[in-house]
């Protein structure tokens, strides 16, 4: 009774033990979960800063495009007023030049010139009128002078060379956001090849140790890229040609599956491992390789591997057994046997 007593303790120890060991396990998926969403935020948030600056590139370059026109427009026009200040000064030095020519006075001195007097009637309406529309239709050509052109010119100017500094800027920000998104993508490729070769290596081991036989290996597909690239099984049990998962019996797919899963796990271990019925889809004989890949996998790490089962093979390979009974009607008992202890006592009897 007293080592019955003392193992009843132990054992309430190790259900402590192992009550608060998912908790840790959770604890820590949730940091992993964490850091894969930081990691996945910090690359949306790379790309949108990415597409924001694209966005702020395209409109600097509208903007110094219609900076561009309206300085080439504002040149022209300055172009043209040169032009026609320089033939009206050339007509009314014309002008001038046969003004003295022709009547030897000044221009101011014309209408004295004339002869007329105050009382005296005026010359030809329609001649006059004639020659007065071609002296505005010559007038109307001049056109007016604009006198801020220099000063439109001059601010133009700067608020170009202010667009293409900024567009200079911004095609910077875009260099260096470009190239810190090669780096985690570089960076992100290497990782998932590295992990990729070990888990393959530890799934064609597993996939030939759990089927006596056989190949397996796995493949990226769709894409040239790890990053996009999809993943395909190819399994060949023995006696049969290579083929992917899904054309594989239930008891086979369940082997592939349980193949995959611990290589996985042996490249990232952890110190807990539950397994929830596994073996039901499975026979007796493949329920044996299931159970002597267990006992390799706890003999080659730390892992404690907790399994659900209802199968007598996998129980009676156990360490140690925990069942649930309900000796009196709505009372759950939690019954333990340790069945190297319980041989030891049945040899001893």
């Amino acid at each position: 009774m007293a080592t019955l007593r003392e193992r009843e303790a132990e054992a309430r120890e190790e259900v402590e033990e192992l009550l608060d060991a998912p908790d840790e396990f959770d604890d820590k998926r949730r940091a992993l979960m964490n850091e894969l969403q930081k990691a996945e935020a910090s690359r949306r948030e790379a790309a949108d800063k990415l597409a924001e600056a694209e966005n702020h590139q395209r409109e600097a370059d509208r903007q110094a495009a219609t900076a561009l026109s309206e300085l080439a427009e504002v040149r022209e026009k300055r172009g043209r007023a040169e032009e026609r200040l320089v033939s009206a000064r050339e007509r009314r030095v014309e002008i001038e030049a046969r003004i003295l020519e022709a009547l030897s006075c000044a221009p101011h001195e014309v209408m004295r010139l004339t002869g007329l007097g105050s009382d005296e009637g005026l010359p030809d309406m329609r001649g006059v009128e004639r020659e007065l529309e071609r002296l505005k239709v010559e007038r109307e050509r001049l056109g007016a002078v604009n006198l801020r052109a220099d000063e439109e010119q001059k601010e133009l100017s700067e608020r170009l060379a202010a667009l293409l500094k900024e567009r200079d800027d911004v095609i910077e920000a875009i260099r260096r956001l470009r190239s810190a998104i090669q780096n985690l993508n570089r960076e992100g490729r290497e990782r998932l090849i590295a992990a990729f070769d070990v888990v393959n290596v530890q799934f064609q081991r597993l996939f030939t140790h759990l089927f006596g036989g056989g190949t397996a290996e796995l493949q990226l597909i769709e894409s040239d890229d790890p990053l996009e690239a999809g993943l395909e099984i190819l399994a060949r049990p023995p006696g049969k040609k290579p083929q992917t998962m899904t054309l594989l019996s239930g008891g086979e797919q369940a082997l592939t599956a349980m193949a995959l899963i611990f290589a996985v796990f042996l490249t990232n271990p952890a110190p807990i491992c539950v397994l929830d019925e596994v073996d039901a889809p499975l026979d007796d004989h493949n329920v044996e390789r299931y159970c002597n890949l267990m006992d390799e996998m706890a003999a080659s790490t730390e892992t404690r591997f907790v399994i659900i089962t209802h199968n007598p093979i996998t129980m009676a390979r156990m360490n140690r057994l925990f069942g649930v009974t309900m000796a009196e009607q709505g009372v759950s008992q939690l019954v333990s046997v340790d069945l190297q202890t319980a041989e030891r006592l049945r040899e001893a009897v």
